[in-house]
């Protein structure tokens, strides 16, 4: 396996992070390499075995402005459209760096994404890694550089 140019303190970071989909109580947070429960039901009940969560905001791990990230977030989820069937199988969520450092940042949880396809989006948009749980419902991190 080749090593990730990415700095091993963001990898602890991005394992650190809580991946909150949806709102309320219908809030899903995902941890890597932690088994989900309420993503297992998501999975069962909309008939999907993986899904993605993925973010546009801050490219290669460096801080962009909030209207950067608010503009490549807008392209993503275009984007998204194209490769998810429904739109409420896309559920608008945030990437949360529990230490505070970072700003939380706009992401999605695409239900149904193949991890081929996830792969391509995030490096579309710059991203250092995504989060990609298959049937297992257990996120793991999967780094693109």
């Amino acid at each position: 396996m080749t090593k990730s140019s990415v700095a091993e303190s963001l990898i602890m970071a991005y394992r650190s992070a809580y991946y909150r989909a949806g709102a309320g109580r219908d809030a899903i947070t995902l941890r890597v390499d932690e088994y989900s429960e309420p993503l297992s039901r998501l999975f069962a009940a909309s008939g999907h075995r993986c899904a993605a969560f993925i973010t546009a905001c801050n490219p290669y791990g460096a801080k962009e402005s909030p209207e950067a990230n608010m503009r490549a977030c807008a392209a993503l989820r275009d984007r998204l459209d194209r490769y998810v069937a429904q739109p409420d199988q896309i559920i608008e969520g945030m990437g949360i760096d529990p230490s505070g450092e970072w700003p939380a940042e706009r992401s999605f949880l695409a239900l149904g994404l193949d991890l081929e396809t996830s792969r391509a989006l995030g490096r579309e948009f710059g991203q250092n890694a995504i989060v990609w749980a298959g049937a297992d419902a257990i996120p793991k991190l999967i780094l693109l550089c």
